[in-house]
């Protein structure tokens, strides 16, 4: 098979993208795209891609010689970036979420749809080392059938929401915690082998940050709680301004036991009824994969991003459904929004549409 040529848009958050493509045999990369002709030139020059791999303009870069587009912009334009390489041919590895509305997962869906194919969502969480070990525990029956399931993804991100010296806004401040929740929902979904059908949303305000109490990025923190389609419930927390650590935690309680990962970093913990120790047993939990080649840790998040373009090329090589396909990313974006939606009317209990 011959190389799979791929352009990456985006290069703030893509620059990694173009290290660990970079380790696959299988891939180039073959174009990029910014608006920032600083960034262009520097990621360019670090990976000896010549003038004409190099675009300002996305359209002129969808007309370029590829197979794949990755998108690492930011989110407000997933959803039109999507759309129009979908139709001008590209196979799609979008970063999550996949888009701010219900109506903009319409759209990608029905491209995929039209245009056959591949799109798979890059959320790379669901391939943390510990997320993967633990699929094999679940799926062993060992911890029984998943009833309720929690995950936090609390990260500071104030200077990515404003310049506090100048006032000037960044695009994330439109962008409700809960509308950010795949990082969290996405892998307990995945584990639980599950879907959202209700929803229902909670805020503490704005009374960290008052002053910015239009913008809704600053809300101080967003809890969705969710029902299943099989009858479980989950509860998600997320904020972009607390005055703590940034960590991501995971917790599932299961008919015969209880997996989480600790908030100690590095540690997980398993119960087992009738075979684990009465307090339970600690164990390592790592986001790199100990056996991964060398090449693999290229990426950021520890392993995740080479596993998961794995995935993603097996698809497209093989011409199967990638993991996170573009219903499973609707499936993981859908209910923050709609989380958010029910938080705006007191807590009342939504519908959560699924798109198919």
């Amino acid at each position: 098979m011959k190389k799979l040529k791929i352009g990456i848009v985006g290069l703030s958050r893509g620059r990694g993208f173009v290290n660990v493509f970079s380790a696959h045999p299988d891939v180039e990369v073959s174009a990029i795209c910014d608006i920032d002709i600083q960034k262009l030139s520097e990621v360019g020059d670090a990976f000896g891609l010549p003038d004409k791999a190099r675009f300002t303009n996305f359209d002129d870069f969808l007309n370029a010689e590829i197979d794949i587009v990755m998108i690492a912009t930011p989110i407000p334009f997933h959803t039109e970036q999507s759309v129009k390489s979908l139709e001008a041919g590209k196979h799609v590895l979008c970063e999550q979420t996949g888009a701010y509305t219900v109506e903009e997962c319409e759209k990608v869906v029905q491209a995929v749809k039209k245009t056959k194919k591949k799109y798979m969502m890059a959320e790379n969480y669901c391939y943390f080392h510990y997320i993967q070990e633990w699929k094999k525990i679940i799926q062993s029956g060992k911890i029984g059938e998943i009833l309720y399931a929690e995950g936090e993804y609390i990260h500071n991100i104030v200077h990515l929401l404003v310049d506090e010296k100048t006032g000037k806004f960044f695009w994330r401040h439109e962008r409700p915690p809960i509308w950010y929740c795949a990082h969290t929902l996405g892998p307990l979904l995945m584990l639980m082998n599950d879907r959202i059908v209700k929803a229902c949303g909670l805020t503490t305000g704005f009374r960290m940050y008052p002053q910015y109490s239009q913008h809704p990025g600053f809300l101080d923190f967003e809890v969705g709680l969710f029902q299943t389609e099989k009858g479980s419930v989950v509860k998600i927390l997320r904020s972009q301004v607390p005055a703590c650590p940034h960590f991501v935690w995971y917790c599932l309680y299961g008919t015969k036991g209880h997996l989480e990962n600790r908030r100690v970093k590095g540690e997980g913990f398993i119960y087992i009824e009738g075979k684990s120790a009465a307090d339970g047993e600690v164990f390592t939990s790592a986001i790199v994969d100990p056996n991964a080649p060398e090449e693999a840790r290229k990426g950021g998040h520890g392993t995740s991003e080479y596993y998961m373009i794995r995935d993603f090329l097996q698809a497209i090589k093989n011409d199967t459904e990638p993991p996170i396909n573009v219903f499973r990313a609707t499936e993981w974006t859908i209910p923050g929004i709609i989380a958010h939606q029910s938080a705006m009317k007191g807590g009342k209990w939504l519908d959560v549409p699924i798109l198919s």
